[in-house]
């Protein structure tokens, strides 16, 4: 079964180093989302990267401070809720929203199974 309909894209982007109440934010903010019920979140590793300051992150043998990538699809609704808490959350770094088409694939078990 194929279900279509329309969200939010939400892709938080900052730096693999930054914490939020001494944990990692990337850390902090999934489980937020997941305290509000967010549909879900996944969080990438980027190899390579820079922002605004045109630093480089990148990993190094020293320190780790790859880009990170909080991605999340749910309800205009529900991302209106975490925005202002990510907000509070993040020092610096980039939050970008968009508006998807959300695509759900439920196929029925395989016979036997």
């Amino acid at each position: 079964m194929r279900t279509v309909k329309k969200a939010r894209l939400l892709r938080l982007h900052f730096a693999e180093s930054d914490r939020y109440q001494g944990k990692p934010l990337y850390e902090a903010i999934v489980n937020r989302a997941r305290e509000l019920k967010v549909a879900g979140a996944t969080v990438f590793r980027g190899l390579e990267g820079y922002g605004e300051s045109a630093e480089i992150h990148r990993g190094h043998i020293v320190r780790r401070d790859q880009p990170i990538v909080v991605t999340i699809v749910d309800t205009p609704e529900n991302l209106a809720r975490l925005i202002p808490e990510v907000e509070e959350m993040m020092d610096t770094g980039m939050i970008a929203s968009s508006d998807v088409d959300y695509i759900r694939i439920e196929k029925p078990p395989a016979a036997g199974k």
